[in-house]
């Protein structure tokens, strides 16, 4: 894919309006943001400018989150990915790379099961097989706290369709704590994947430990591991932005060759 149009897009999906960035020419880059990110947060992760002159930098804003929408919610975490899809259907997009991180690199397993044959590689940033116990008493805490004004104000400054929009977000990990349908990838299904893949996780993540990061390394095929030392969920922002930025485009472009195979 080659395009010099660049800018902010909306597309008329399956029932939602997907709101997107498009940005630079050459092939396709994903980007899929974290829950209650938008597809703004990756300019605090990349030199998208930079990014724009090696690929297609295509950033969307997940279903329900900034500027798309999400009728009927809440939703499944497989619903959003075939929204990215459909997505890309409509782009012409058959082949891709992409990043995804939290909330966007579930939906990128989702992704690479579904239609491995599309992802070319792919880095995933605080993925999760499935959820664990821990990780879901945090979801539950999370959709019954109180919110102060500072949140509201941050939230609809990111979030433009109003305070029912930010409420549903706000509700929506009570929905992911209860299903166990969604998130449940066993090593079998994970050994479908064909696409290089690199598995980034910080060793204190709260939501999922590292044994979970191990699982998936061990399962997909053509897979390397990277734990970032006292790192938290999705820890790709101040100290280790640039490192990982540096890791992450390298191992898209397959500077780094394959990954040791290692494996249980």
């Amino acid at each position: 894919m080659t395009t010099a149009q660049s800018g902010a897009r909306t597309a008329r999906l399956d029932g939602i309006e997907m709101h997107y960035e498009l940005h630079g020419e050459g092939e396709p880059l994903v980007l899929l943001h974290g829950f209650t990110g938008t597809s703004g947060d990756w300019a605090h992760v990349f030199d998208l400018a930079e990014l724009g002159r090696a690929y297609t930098v295509i950033a969307p804003d997940l279903r329900g989150h900034g500027r798309s929408t999400s009728p009927g919610a809440p939703f499944t975490i497989r619903q959003c990915a075939l929204d990215v899809l459909a997505l890309l259907d409509q782009l012409g997009v058959t082949r891709y790379r992409a990043v995804g991180l939290s909330f966007g690199a579930n939906a990128l397993l989702h992704m690479a099961t579904q239609r491995p044959d599309r992802v070319e590689s792919m880095v995933l940033v605080a993925a999760t097989p499935y959820f664990p116990a821990q990780a879901r008493a945090l979801m539950r805490a999370f959709s019954d706290a109180p919110r102060s004004a500072e949140e509201w104000a941050e939230m609809r400054g990111r979030h433009e369709l109003g305070d029912e929009q930010i409420l549903a977000l706000w509700r929506q990990p009570g929905h992911f704590a209860e299903g166990y349908d969604d998130m449940s990838f066993t090593p079998p299904y994970l050994s479908t994947i064909t696409a290089r893949t690199m598995i980034v996780n910080g060793d204190r993540d709260p939501f999922y430990p590292v044994e979970l990061s191990l699982e998936m390394y061990r399962a997909i095929p053509r897979a390397c591991l990277w734990i970032l030392p006292d790192g938290g969920h999705g820890p790709i922002f101040g100290a280790w932005r640039a490192p990982f930025a540096r890791a992450a485009l390298a191992f898209l472009r397959g500077e780094q060759g394959e990954p040791a195979e290692v494996r249980a």
